[in-house]
């Protein structure tokens, strides 16, 4: 059998374990989908006559501001999920069962492989749950067949790259705390961005942040893929920050797991 089956077959291992845990303890996993629905339901029913209004272009109401804010909810699911991977991480980092799967005959890349495609799976059926919730509450998507499938290719690429950067955020904090309160200033970029009020609206100087920072064209992009508004440069852009996000946080990731 070649090294690369062995590989792939402790890396299956290793995602086991990591579901298993996430079945063990749901609570993490719960709040993944909890926080980006009590932002939803908050936004839109508390907030979102007075939000939508302020739309250009449009005539305002909870309904267009639903689609309006759902891209930005959709990060902050995926954000989530990021917390979640670095706390679990952490936990094996500093609670000695590396030292344990150090002794055994194993793949090193499994360990970390078991940890970032099971988060992706838990983010992903997140995605899909905080999507469904806001078309039961009236989201009015204009996208084809083709449109969701790009769409889907995008989530997938944007949860694996902010997933690798949890793990590395995982691996350089020194304890279990620290890895809960270090990917939360990613937690700010929606809203510090074009997620819940459109940039032209913000002071000069934050809206060159919110235009130039990652999450934005991300979210023009899902945007435009959800309901056919022009996407410009926003695709590329999305692609190239996801790619160079995902790249940094592996390579930072396998220093520091290596060390």
């Amino acid at each position: 059998m070649s090294t690369a089956t062995y590989a792939l077959q402790d890396s299956a291992t290793m995602l086991r374990r990591n579901l298993r845990r996430t079945l063990r303890y749901p609570a993490s996993a719960a709040a993944t989908v909890g926080i980006p629905l009590v932002f939803l339901l908050l936004f839109v029913y508390v907030l979102g006559d007075t939000l939508g209004a302020g739309l250009p272009g449009a005539g305002g109401g909870r309904g267009e501001y639903l689609n309006y804010v759902t891209p930005g909810i959709l990060m902050l699911a995926v954000v989530g999920a990021a917390q979640g991977v670095a706390i679990s991480v952490s936990m094996d980092m500093t609670e000695g069962i590396i030292a344990r799967f150090r002794t055994m005959a194993i793949a090193r890349v499994s360990v970390l492989t078991g940890h970032v495609v099971g988060s992706l799976i838990q983010t992903l059926l997140a995605l899909v749950l905080v999507l469904a919730i806001a078309l039961a509450l009236g989201l009015d998507p204009s996208a084809s067949v083709a449109d969701w499938a790009a769409l889907l290719a995008l989530l997938t690429l944007v949860s694996f790259a902010i997933i690798w950067l949890a793990v590395a955020l995982g691996l350089v904090s020194k304890s279990v705390e620290t890895a809960s309160n270090l990917p939360m200033p990613l937690f700010l970029l929606p809203f510090l961005g074009s997620g819940f009020v459109p940039t032209e609206s913000m002071p000069a100087g934050m809206a060159f942040f919110a235009e130039h920072q990652p999450f934005t064209p991300i979210m023009e992009t899902v945007r435009g893929l959800l309901f056919g508004t022009p996407i410009g440069s926003s695709g590329v852009l999305a692609v190239a920050w996801s790619v160079a996000i995902g790249l940094g946080g592996y390579l930072w990731a396998r220093h520091l797991f290596n060390r």
